[in-house]
Formats: structure tokens, C-alpha cells, sequence
């Protein structure tokens, strides 16, 4: 094995695929999870049971080790979940960052998000790297305020503990292998017919195998300090929510749903669905987000990591094939 490399959050849908990259890549991989994974239980991976929160923990995974990926995070749209993504996004990457530079390690790529960078109401506008943060958008949205806190965080201090941290940040990640659905649950909502009417904004996918082996090729060739915006394709939300329909042979949906009286609905159904302990199906931050924009380009990835993404509709097809091998018949 010619590097032995840390990855954090290795049994998450990304996680899985970074740690097979790792393999083919040559590398050896310390897998640090909460829980157990018996898919990570094979040649050329050793498993450290921990959180990145635990300090005692995070420096002992880290050790010997000539790289590290960080993965972990949580990914969730409910506002009463930010305390926690706070300490997990921002606190847990201030820890690896620390721990890495503690046992000598240089080499660090952190897996923030492309809606860091790209979130407009503009569907013209397709953001780069140079982009400041959309704030001005995003402050109202938990899991995006936490990352791009934590994206600065890991910038800052890495030049502080001289570090050498490449920041990835892809958009929505399809393909195989979401056992949690943290990032498929949309596709599977249109193979369920649980989306009768298309919001107005826009969106980015990209294959979490593609992302996967862009994660490797930034530890070993990406420029410390900057970050990469990784996507496949950018196509509004009728026309990614038809194409899902059109290759699962589902029913395609064709009414709109209006901006203003959408967001009106959502929050007045809030208070009652957790009156009645229940999940409200018009969740206000879903439809404020599926009301914008996340376009823009990864001509910087493609240039300088080699990123070549797949064709989008082998990344759907497998998708969709995923999901209904795994969640769709165990469901019937």
C-alpha cells in the first residue's frame, strides 16, 4: 500500500465510495466511524470506532497516517438540528484539523458543499470557485450557515497550522448506495409519485463515484488553499424531476407550484404537523430552498483534478435501479 489515509465519516454514502477509491488507488485506509460497518470491514481498511468530536479518539486514528479525507457531517433541513451541526461541522472539523497537524500530517481534504458557493435566485447566473458566499441567501438555512462556517474555519486554520487543505465541494450526490437516504430521498419521492407539483428553481447532481475519485485525485495533486466545485449537470427542477420520471417509467408531474403561496402553505401546516407529531410534507425549508438556484461550473476541477463526471443519465439509471432493488421492494 503506498499511503495509509484517514477518512472520517467512512461509512456515510460518499464515505463508502471515497474508501473504495482509496483501495484502487493503492492506498490504505483508518476508517473512524461512530458505529459499526461490516461493508468496511475488509482488506486494506482498519476500523477505529469513534467520533470526531472525541479528541482522545481523533489523535489516535490519526497517527502514522500520511493523509486525511473528512467526510463526516450531518445532513439534515430541520432548523432545531443546526446546534448540532454547529458542533459537528465546525467544531468536529476545528478537531481533525488539529489532530492532523498533533501527528504530523500535511495533507487534509475536507468535503464541504457546493451550495457554500453556488445559490442564486438568478438562473442565469453559474457561480465559480472566485464566488463569495450566499449568505444574503442561505442564513436561514441551518446545514449551509454550519458549512460554510465550517469551510472557513478549515481555511483559516489550516494556514495558521500550515496545512495543506484542498476543499471539495460537490452538489447533490446520486448514484448507488445510499443506504440512508441523506441524499437520494427526492428521487425516491418521484419513483413514489410523492411530488405532484414542480417548484420553480433550479439544481446540480453529480455521481457520488465521480466525486469519490475526485476526492482522492485533490489529497494527491489539489492546490492547497483552494477549493473545487464538483457537478454533473445543471437543469432546473421540472426538468430533473421529468427525467427521474421518464427512465423509472413513474407518471410524470406536471403541475407548478407557486412561489409565495408555497412557502404561505409550508409554514402554516408547521405548527399543526408537530401538534400532531408528525412529519409536515410541505417542509418550509425544502420548498425555500427548491426555490432557488444552485448552478455553476467545474471547469477548475476538470482542469486541475482531471474531474470527468458521467453521463447524468447512467447516473440516474443507477440511481433509480439502487432504490428500487433496496428500498422500493423491501417496502412492498
Amino acid at each position: 500500500m503506498a499511503n495509509k489515509i484517514m477518512v472520517t465519516g467512512a461509512s456515510g454514502f460518499l464515505g463508502h465510495h471515497v474508501v473504495d477509491a482509496l483501495l484502487a488507488a493503492g492506498h490504505g485506509v483508518r476508517a473512524l466511524n461512530r458505529s459499526t460497518d461490516p461493508r468496511l470491514e475488509r482488506p486494506g481498511v482498519e476500523l477505529v470506532r469513534g467520533s470526531i468530536l472525541d479528541r482522545a479518539t481523533l489523535e489516535r486514528a490519526v497517527q502514522g497516517c500520511a493523509g486525511v479525507i473528512h467526510l463526516a457531517g450531518k445532513v439534515s433541513r430541520d432548523r432545531r438540528d443546526e446546534a448540532e451541526m454547529r458542533e459537528l461541522h465546525v467544531g468536529g472539523t476545528r478537531s481533525v484539523l488539529e489532530a492532523a497537524h498533533s501527528a504530523g500530517v500535511r495533507r487534509v481534504v475536507y468535503a464541504s458543499t457546493s451550495g457554500a458557493i453556488a445559490c442564486s435566485h438568478d438562473a442565469r447566473h453559474i457561480a465559480t470557485e472566485d464566488d463569495s458566499y450566499p449568505l444574503a441567501i442561505t442564513s436561514t438555512w441551518p446545514y449551509y450557515v454550519t458549512k460554510i462556517e465550517a469551510e472557513r474555519e478549515a481555511l483559516t486554520l489550516s494556514r495558521k497550522l500550515g496545512l495543506e487543505l484542498v476543499c471539495i465541494n460537490p452538489s447533490l450526490l446520486l448514484g448507488p448506495g445510499d443506504e440512508r437516504l441523506s441524499s437520494t430521498e427526492d428521487v425516491l419521492k418521484v419513483l413514489r409519485g410523492q411530488m405532484p407539483a414542480l417548484p420553480s428553481g433550479g439544481s446540480n447532481f453529480v455521481d457520488v463515484r465521480d466525486v469519490a475519485a475526485a476526492a482522492v485525485a485533490a489529497l494527491e495533486k489539489g492546490r492547497a488553499g483552494e477549493r473545487y466545485l464538483l457537478g454533473a449537470l445543471n437543469c432546473s427542477i421540472r426538468q430533473f424531476v421529468t427525467r427521474v420520471a421518464q427512465l423509472g417509467q413513474v407518471k410524470v408531474p406536471h403541475l407548478s407550484a407557486p412561489d409565495a403561496p408555497s412557502r404561505w402553505l409550508a409554514y402554516a401546516l408547521q405548527p399543526i404537523s408537530r401538534l400532531l407529531g408528525r412529519e409536515n410534507p410541505f417542509d418550509p425549508v425544502s420548498i425555500e430552498m427548491s426555490q432557488a438556484f444552485w448552478y455553476f461550473d467545474s471547469f477548475k476541477a476538470a482542469r486541475e483534478l482531471g474531474f470527468s463526471p458521467r453521463d447524468p443519465d447512467e447516473t440516474l439509471r443507477d440511481t433509480i435501479a439502487d432504490l428500487r432493488r433496496h428500498v422500493l421492494a423491501t417496502a412492498q
